[in-house]
């Protein structure tokens, strides 16, 4: 019986059902409840484009809640495993359950299984939607939330290096030469890096070569004087099409697929893909941390609940958990920088992690 995780039917699915019942309503809460604030910090900035009324902030409601769920539904799970294994000991149904013969193990495997099955919709949701409304909500987000290109492909806050001299775009759509820039500016350095002149364009577009600032308005630094050119200005004659795809590559907002084509155009141009290679592995890892959460809350369904302890265990295994997500941002950080290899950024928390709540379990409850 040791070795059969799912010994009974009837509980196999009693467990489970409580258990997804209270993830969904954990997420629940924190997704209104934050999307609620979130709204209040951006309804100004939406409703200040002229002509945006209530449509736009339920537009923006559909964008962003799909990256409230993908960012919040781990902390859902050990929530949810924490006031379930908690209200499970607290009516003595985790003695009940020993008593029968149940192991630890056996009594978390209809938990972990559900998770299991979190984890994968969680990666398909990432993939199909939030990869979606990210990118668009980057691009309303670069126009002021006017607008947004019809085009397929479409970049926003872009930065780009012409030798000495950056070139900024808030919104670039399109592709090869059929490139568009919006809310452009163009900044002149010296030899020593310093700014000598801004030059600032609500558009460009690729001459072939250079590209071209519609309407510019130049600051000069030295002289501190502002003034409109009256004329199209030809910027940046060695900047290509090719260098804006390389520059704009956004993680987040590619599916995996589409990642991983960008970071073999990159590797072949010869750019450095250590970030973006530990961001492809964290897409897999990332939706894997749900089944985790069940092992680390699992402190809080143990123990006899008369004896005073069960708060504690449920602020040691709340602890545990919120301690992974704080080790897990940091080492995918630490990847980004370069300190650690991506696929040991992304995964190292995960197994280290791993051994934590297996050891904490068969050492207290095993």
């Amino acid at each position: 019986m040791t070795l059969d995780f799912f010994p009974s039917r009837t509980l196999t699915f009693y467990l489970a059902k409580t258990f997804i019942v209270r993830i969904l309503a954990v997420l629940v809460m924190l997704v209104v409840i934050l999307q609620m604030l979130d709204l209040l910090t951006e309804s100004a900035d939406i409703l200040a484009y002229p002509g945006n009324n209530e449509a736009q902030l339920w537009t923006y409601v559909t964008l962003r809640v799909p990256q409230l769920v993908s960012r919040f539904l781990p902390y859902s799970v050990l929530l949810a495993t924490i006031i379930t294994l908690a209200t499970l000991n607290q009516n003595s149904e985790v003695i009940a359950m020993k008593s029968a013969g149940l192991s630890a193990h056996q009594i978390l495997a209809p938990l972990l299984a559900t998770a299991a099955i979190v984890s994968s919709v969680s990666f398909v949701f990432n993939e199909r939607v939030v990869t979606h409304a990210t990118a668009t909500l980057k691009a309303w987000n670069a126009v002021d939330y006017g607008p947004i290109p019809k085009q397929s492909v479409v970049h926003s806050n872009v930065y780009l290096n012409n030798g000495a001299d950056i070139l900024y775009a808030a919104l670039v759509s399109g592709s090869g030469n059929d490139i568009v820039m919006k809310n452009v500016t163009f900044y002149e350095r010296d030899a020593n890096g310093m700014i000598t002149r801004e030059l600032r364009s609500p558009s460009a577009t690729y001459a072939a070569p250079g590209w071209l600032l519609k309407s510019p308005v130049m600051f000069d630094v030295q002289s501190a004087d502002t003034r409109e050119l009256g004329e199209d200005l030809l910027i940046a004659r060695g900047l290509k099409p090719r260098q804006i795809d390389l520059n704009s590559v956004d993680a987040d907002a590619q599916p995996l697929s589409e990642l991983s084509a960008s970071i073999s155009s990159l590797r072949a141009a010869g750019r450095p893909t250590a970030e973006l290679e530990g961001k492809w592995w964290h897409k897999i890892s990332g939706p894997l941390s749900a089944i985790l959460m069940p092992l680390l809350g699992a402190v809080a369904g143990f123990g006899l609940a008369r004896s005073g302890q069960l708060f504690v265990r449920a602020v040691i295994g709340m602890a545990l958990g919120f301690t992974y997500f704080v080790v897990d941002n940091a080492a995918l950080a630490m990847g980004s920088f370069g300190g650690y290899p991506p696929f040991l950024s992304a995964w190292a928390p995960f197994f280290l992690f791993l051994l934590v709540g297996e050891t904490v379990l068969i050492r207290t409850e095993e």
